[in-house]
Formats: C-alpha cells, structure tokens, sequence
C-alpha cells in the first residue's frame, strides 16, 4: 500500500484562521490531522532499522528509495508507551521544515481515516491546557461534527537537529 499526495496550498498564517485540507489519523483512542501540504507519501508499516543511542520515540530508519528517512512513534513521542503496529498501522511520509532546512520523517500511525477539508468557520485556536499532549504540540483544532480532531504542529514536534543525526546514520547492508 503506497499513496502518493499532491502538496496542496501553503501553510496557513499563524493566528489567522484559513480553510485547511488535513489528512486524518489515528494514534492510540485519538483522532489527529496534519495538514495535507507537509504529506509526501504514505506506505504501509514495515520493518525499520534500529538505530542506537536515539530517543525511546525514534522507532528507526527506513530506506525510502535510496534516502534515509527516520522514522517517529508518535504514541511514544507523546510520553506514552510505545506503540504496538496493526495490520492498518502505517508511515505517514512528512516533510519537516526548520531554519531553512528540510528533513522527511515517518510518522508510525495506527491507521489512517481521510483527507478532509475543514472550513474556517470549523478551526479553532490551540487550547492551553485540557489536552493529552503539550500545547505547543498543537497547531489547532478543527471541529467536524461534535468532534475535534487536534491537528499537529509538525515543524514543533520534530527536532530537526535530532532528526538529521539520525538520518546521517547509514542503514546497515
């Protein structure tokens, strides 16, 4: 299972509300969007190559047609116990972008839902507290039906520091 994304628009600006295309997943009992421009791909769950001395949250690297792409089990990055893989886990390929600088990461999820496109109207601003993650973590929130789904701030949740090392690692033979 592989699908490929179309970048979709630009970030919307900080603070302001703007109709935005997320695709939608789940990590544990949550719902999570990222927005739909960050996607590069998404590939089925397979086996990584663990790397040493990395976070409890770097499951590993993955080999994605000659680039080493870590790859970051969200469940554990959140301060949870690592995740246990399903037959619809997946890795969500993302493109993380710091100081001008660029770096893919696979994000483990548990399964993905869809793309949806959320009105202005439905955003709204990342709340301070009552959430199971840091709030800097969240990008905002978007409202479909009586549902929020949070959606992640990826540039923030993501060191690209950490990330680069990691990815400089070449997979064994």
């Amino acid at each position: 299972m592989s699908a490929q994304l179309q970048s979709v628009g630009a970030p919307a600006a900080e603070g302001t509300p703007q109709a935005r295309q997320l695709l939608t997943f789940n990590v544990g009992e949550q719902l999570f969007g990222v927005e739909i421009h960050v996607i590069k791909e998404i590939i089925q769950y397979g086996a990584v190559t663990r790397v040493p001395m990395v976070p409890a949250y770097i499951r590993g690297v993955l080999n994605l047609r000659g680039a080493v792409v870590p790859v970051v089990d969200l469940l554990a990055r959140f301060g949870n116990t690592a995740a246990v893989p399903g037959k619809r886990a997946c890795t969500v390929i993302i493109e993380v972008a710091q100081e001008g600088m660029r770096q893919d990461v696979g994000i483990l999820v548990d399964s993905v839902s869809e793309v949806l496109e959320v009105d202005a109207a439905n955003i709204e601003p990342a709340p301070g507290f009552g959430a199971k993650l840091r709030a800097d973590f969240i990008r905002c929130m978007a409202r479909i039906g009586a549902e929020f789904v949070i959606v992640l701030d990826v540039d923030r949740i993501f060191s690209l520091e950490e990330l680069t090392r990691i990815s400089e690692t070449r997979l064994a033979a």
